[in-house]
């Protein structure tokens, strides 16, 4: 069943299902038309016995009845006395008894039904009630071929009729799912001739509110994230290529002046700190970009620990000469990679800000702000939208940064659970923090 296709898959379940409707109310049919048939008869005997029973009282005979009581080849009835004798009966049954001594002794207490497989003169089943009167017993019975036969012309019909309506709706549930499976066949076409080159194009979707067309507008924004990350993925390549290409061009112009005869000690000293200045630098930016990649897939590797933030505070800020105004407070982080974030903020505010770089802490709805602070001329107003995305710097012609600091800072962050934010101070200075849930020690 797996390798059938899943039009033919639906049509063989519809079938199936079909098949089990139809001999289920074929089943149902034939079965309350049999109840009703029997009815019937039971109550035309009843009538009959009634008729009989007053043609009985007034001296009648049940031999020469006009056809309207006893139907020729169709009815009869036998008139018996209380021990089994035989009174009156219609022509084929004058000579024999229709009931057993036991059912005699029944049908003296109270009607009776009985169906018999024939009876003499009706090579047919009949089916027969007994009833006690006065001095007597009287039976009528009937043949039960009329009912038989309707029956069997009821079967007959279900049993060539059911498989023609079983073979019809098969065809429309094939047709049915057809129409239902062409819009996935289209899309999955169109799917077919989507590649990196042509992400732009969507999947065809349809005007309705099912679930292929909501099938199809998820698929397409599902492509629409696939084109937005393998742009931004080009992009990141093309910005990381350039930015290695710079120190790069440094250290090979560095290496072939040392290379050079006649270069005096000092120069060669020059030369090799250069070169290792620029060696320095592509490490840093190998380590960030690989902390990227590594995000990009949800892989930050944490080592978190109950940690004072205060304390990470003053170890940055005795690297850059920052003063700490903070509290106390205690977060569940990794302390190196935290350290990592508040650096690089300290670094950014001290190249690119003004005055005094201040670091500062504040608690606001269950989270720990960790604030970078400056007195320099802050962001450019539209700079603050795009400050963490990669390579972006507020200047266009760069400052000899990679771009990528505040993009670390945020990847900490978020790798954190928390956010990373940036401002303009109203009194002057940028203003960019790190959100971290608290976690406090137990």
């Amino acid at each position: 069943m797996k390798r059938l296709p899943i039009r033919l898959r639906l049509t063989l379940v519809f079938s199936l299902a079909m098949a089990l409707v139809l001999a289920g109310a074929g089943w149902f049919a034939y079965a309350r038309v049999s109840t009703d048939l029997s009815r019937a008869l039971d109550q035309q005997l009843r009538g009959r016995v009634q008729d009989l029973s007053a043609l009985i009282r007034r001296g009648g005979s049940l031999g020469i009845t006009d056809g309207r009581l006893v139907e020729q080849g169709e009815s009869f009835a036998q008139l018996l006395t209380r021990d089994g004798r035989i009174v009156d009966a219609t022509p084929p049954l004058r000579r024999a008894a229709l009931l057993h001594p036991d059912e005699l002794a029944r049908a003296r207490r109270g009607p009776l039904f009985i169906n018999r497989p024939s009876v003499p003169g009706l090579d047919e089943p009949a089916r027969i009630l007994a009833v006690p009167l006065p001095r007597f017993v009287l039976l009528a019975g009937a043949t039960r071929e009329n009912r038989a036969e309707i029956l069997n012309n009821l079967r007959d019909a279900f049993l060539i009729g059911g498989p023609l309506a079983l073979v019809l709706a098969s065809l429309a549930g094939y047709l049915l799912a057809g129409a239902a499976l062409r819009p996935i066949e289209s899309m999955r076409r169109r799917a077919a001739a989507i590649s990196s080159a042509s992400l732009a194009e969507r999947l065809p979707v349809g005007e309705t509110s099912d679930e292929v067309s909501r099938l199809g507008e998820t698929l397409n924004a599902m492509l629409a994230r696939i084109e937005g990350g393998l742009a931004r993925e080009r992009r990141f390549v093309a910005d990381a290529s350039h930015q290695l290409r710079t120190p790069l061009a440094l250290l090979t112009a560095e290496l072939e002046l040392a290379l050079r005869r006649g270069r005096s000690a000092e120069e060669l000293r020059a030369a090799l700190q250069s070169a290792a200045d620029s060696t320095e630098r592509l490490s840093r930016l190998a380590e960030d970009l690989l902390l990227l990649a590594r995000a990009e897939e949800g892989r930050v590797p944490l080592q978190a620990e109950e940690t004072d933030v205060l304390d990470v505070l003053r170890a940055v800020a005795c690297r850059f000469d920052a003063r700490v105004d903070a509290d106390a407070l205690v977060v569940r982080a990794d302390r190196v990679r935290l350290e990592q974030a508040l650096s690089n903020l300290a670094d950014n505010a001290r190249r690119h800000g003004a005055g005094q770089v201040t670091l500062t802490t504040r608690a606001r709805n269950g989270l720990v702000e960790l604030h970078v602070l400056d007195e320099g001329a802050g962001f450019p107003h539209d700079f603050i939208g795009r400050a963490f995305e990669r390579f972006s710097r507020a200047d266009a012609a760069g400052s000899g940064g990679s771009g990528l600091g505040l993009a670390i800072v945020e990847t900490i962050a978020r790798a954190h659970g928390g956010e990373a934010l940036a401002a303009n101070r109203p009194e002057g200075g940028a203003d960019v923090w790190l959100a971290l849930p608290v976690r406090p020690v137990r």
